[in-house]
């Protein structure tokens, strides 16, 4: 891995495009997780929530996107957001060596809308804005 965000992939399955991304942060994932899953985190890195109901089954409206449900919550570690067109948003928080959070992120869509980089610009917002200037997760995988 180069840098806190790792290459993304993609594949496709039937008619549904899968892209996944690995992000790494030093910040624990109880800090994390208000990026993830509250409209005000949401907004200063994505996109707007004009409704988010912070639970299993709550609704969800993300601007741009569309309304949907909340198909997984499991507070400060996953967050899954299903919207009526089908697509599906899943993040995943880990805790990643001593104070970091690994972010295993999902998204499932139908049209060819969305794109690696656009995802990638979009992590390094959220890079930006969870972690101490000049500072980076420690890498435990990293050898000497």
């Amino acid at each position: 891995m180069t840098g806190p965000i790792e290459q993304g992939t993609s594949r496709t399955r039937g008619s549904a495009h899968i892209l996944t991304f690995l992000v790494r942060l030093s910040q624990p994932m109880e800090k994390v997780w208000p990026q993830l899953a509250t409209p005000e985190g949401l907004a200063r890195w994505f996109t707007e929530a004009d409704e988010l109901q912070p639970r299993l089954g709550g609704a969800v409206t993300l601007r741009g996107l569309g309304s949907g449900r909340i198909t997984a919550w499991d507070v400060d570690r996953i967050v899954e957001y299903t919207l009526e067109d089908g697509s599906r948003l899943r993040f995943h928080l880990e805790r990643y060596g001593e104070d970091g959070a690994t972010l295993r992120f999902t998204h499932e869509f139908r049209d060819g809308a969305e794109s690696e980089q656009r995802w990638r610009a979009r992590f390094e917002r959220l890079v930006e804005l969870t972690e101490p200037q000049g500072s980076r997760a420690p890498d435990p995988d990293a050898t000497a």
